[in-house]
């Protein structure tokens, strides 16, 4: 599966000029961990994430202290630029999924800016991942056998846990091209040659 197959697009995207106030309010209006800020020609310049408006978002509760804490005051009108992270990681549509699972696994990133030609196109989320997952094994069947049909392939689906089950065809040369297809439906994690049982 193809990260364009899976992403979130178009983006919710900041300019680096963009006052913070108004970011956290994307953040929260759209349900996002993580948005890429982009130039005026719509380039990856950085992103800015739910931890880089946390960090020293909140000023101290003296109510909560025995002794009272110095309260200084956060520098007033802070932009998008002075909280982002610059020089971040982005994958292309074109690029296999699982690799940007990895990639989102492996660095505990939440989200990736999808980028094509140098402009962000979209964002891939876990949460984007987990919804493709998540689907039901008669829809993946139903998607499956559809593609198959178009393809002008006959065999017989069966779906389980999200595997795919081929069976009722002989021809080897059928069968590998009719999982090649079913591996490409979204929601499928295997595909097997035989039965479910």
């Amino acid at each position: 599966m193809l990260v364009r197959e899976v992403m979130t697009s178009p983006a919710v995207t900041v300019a680096p000029e963009t006052p913070l106030k108004q970011a956290v309010t994307l953040l929260d209006d759209h349900q996002i961990t993580a948005m890429p800020v982009v130039d005026d020609a719509g380039r990856l310049v950085g992103v800015v994430s739910e931890a880089d408006v946390l960090r020293d978002a909140l000023m101290p509760d003296r109510r909560a202290h025995e002794r009272l804490v110095e309260i200084s005051a956060p520098p007033a009108h802070l932009a998008v630029t002075d909280v982002m992270t610059h020089l971040p990681m982005s994958v292309s549509p074109d690029d296999d999924l699982s690799q940007a699972v990895e990639l989102l696994v492996d660095t505990q990133v939440k989200s990736l800016p999808v980028v094509e030609l140098g402009r962000v196109v979209g964002v891939v989320s876990r949460r984007d991942v987990i919804a493709v997952l998540a689907r039901q094994d008669s829809l993946i069947a139903a998607e499956t056998d559809e593609a198959l049909r178009a393809a002008g392939l006959e065999c017989t689906v069966d779906v389980v846990d999200g595997v795919v089950h081929l069976r009722d065809q002989d021809d080897p040369e059928v069968l590998r091209v009719a999982q090649v297809i079913a591996a490409r439906v979204p929601g499928v994690v295997g595909v097997a040659v035989g039965s479910s049982a």
